[in-house]
């Protein structure tokens, strides 16, 4: 089975998003370079609907272009889904998406895309692994995120940290307690307003 890892873009203090899911400018890195993450350009896609091109800076594009490649499922909540359609039935990574809900899929919504719903953090899990085969599943951060990290299903976690303090807001962990320790980093990549971290999950 593929590694899995738990990933998302946060501010400094560990925010993922604002109290209303505006992420303010914490993927303005996405579009302040001039190197593409993919070699052949990238589906016009980001969270302001504007249709912009993802363009990194070169430091950005290396450590982002491999893990984006090696993605086979991505996990999300529900909130996540409904906030960008489902990415309109095309994932930016992977050719799979497992949303966990207690909601099925929305009615005739994109029946031609790998979207499968499953109401349990466990049997997302084992799904995604399933359909991931040996490639990576990458498990977005925020709640659901935060319970498939507790429940000892992340295998590490990668973090792109932007230079703000959101003070409030939706946590990357959500709402882990107690401690967790990770491993010190084994990737440190300073791309342009980012820092590319990533940290296996002590067992």
């Amino acid at each position: 089975m593929g590694t899995v890892i738990m990933h998302s873009v946060t501010s400094v203090d560990g925010f993922i998003a604002d109290g209303n899911d505006d992420v303010g400018p914490l993927h303005d890195w996405y579009f302040n370079g001039d190197t593409p993450i993919t070699a052949t350009g990238d589906q016009e896609y980001d969270h302001s609907g504007a249709g912009s091109r993802f363009k990194v800076s070169k430091a950005s594009a290396e450590y982002v272009r491999p893990m984006w490649d090696a993605i086979g499922t991505i996990v999300m909540g529900r909130t996540l889904f409904d906030l960008v359609d489902g990415w309109e039935g095309s994932p930016p990574a992977g050719d799979h998406v497992v949303v966990v809900s207690h909601r099925p899929k929305p009615e005739g919504w994109h029946p031609e895309a790998s979207y499968h719903f499953v109401d349990d953090v466990t049997a997302a899990i084992a799904k995604a692994q399933e359909l991931a085969g040996e490639r990576i599943v990458s498990v977005n951060a925020g709640e659901v995120g935060g319970q498939i990290f507790a429940a000892g299903l992340v295998d590490e976690v990668a973090m792109d940290v932007v230079p703000v303090v959101f003070g409030s807001g939706k946590r990357y962990f959500g709402g882990v307690d107690g401690q967790h320790l990770l491993e010190h980093p084994h990737v440190v990549v300073q791309g342009d307003g980012v820092l590319h971290l990533k940290f296996k999950v002590r067992r």
